[in-house]
C-alpha cells in the first residue's frame, strides 16, 4: 500500500453448509433466541432433560409407565447412537470466523448432533405417550438451536433427526399396544 500501511486479512467467506449456518444465526442470533438456545442445549445435553420427563412421566401416570420410561430409554438409547456414528465418522464442529460459538460443547465432534438425535427419538416417543402430535414440535426448535448456537452444520441436525427417528420407530415396538378409540 502507498501509505505504508498493512491491509487486514480477510476472512474466507463462507460457502456451502457454512454459508446456511451463518445465514440462520445472522437472521436468528439476537441474544434472547441464544439464551434460550442455550437453555435448550443444558437440557438437552446428554439426553438428561429426556430422562427426567421420562421419569416424572412414569410417576405421574402409572397406567402408562411402559410408554413414558421409554422416552427416557429410547433418548438415551439415540444419544448411545449419535455418540457411536460420531466417533466413526469425526467429523469436527463448524470453525470460521463468520460462525459464532454460543456455547461449550464436551467433544469438538460433528456429525450427527447428539441433540437432535436423542431430542427427536424423545419427542417422538413422548407423542405416544401423551397421544398428542404436540412434543414433535420441539424437533424443528432444537436443530435450530443448534445452528444458533453454532455447534453443527445443517447435515448434522438433519442426520441427528433421521437417526432419532429409527430409534424412536424401533424403540416404539417395545412400546405397550395404544388402544384404538372408537368414535
Amino acid at each position: 500500500m502507498p501509505d505504508g500501511s498493512v491491509p487486514e486479512p480477510v476472512a474466507p467467506r463462507a460457502s456451502g453448509e457454512l454459508a446456511v449456518l451463518v445465514a440462520v444465526q445472522s437472521r436468528l442470533g439476537t441474544p434472547a433466541v441464544i439464551e434460550v438456545a442455550r437453555s435448550m442445549s443444558h437440557f438437552g445435553e446428554h439426553a438428561q432433560g429426556w430422562v427426567a420427563i421420562s421419569a416424572l412421566g412414569a410417576l405421574a401416570m402409572p397406567k402408562r409407565r411402559r410408554d413414558w420410561a421409554l422416552v427416557g430409554i429410547g433418548a438415551v438409547a439415540a444419544h448411545a447412537a449419535a455418540i457411536a456414528i460420531k466417533l466413526v465418522v469425526r467429523r469436527k464442529r463448524p470453525h470460521h470466523p463468520a460462525v459464532a460459538v454460543n456455547v461449550g460443547t464436551p467433544s469438538a465432534l460433528s456429525f450427527p448432533s447428539a441433540h437432535a438425535t436423542s431430542s427427536t427419538a424423545a419427542a417422538m416417543l413422548l407423542s405416544r405417550a401423551t397421544r398428542s402430535p404436540l412434543p414433535l414440535a420441539v424437533v424443528p426448535a432444537m436443530a435450530l438451536s443448534r445452528l444458533v448456537l453454532g455447534v453443527h452444520y445443517p447435515t448434522d441436525v438433519l442426520a441427528g433427526a433421521a437417526v432419532g427417528a429409527a430409534v424412536a420407530r424401533i424403540a416404539g415396538c417395545f412400546a405397550a399396544p395404544q388402544k384404538e378409540t372408537r368414535k
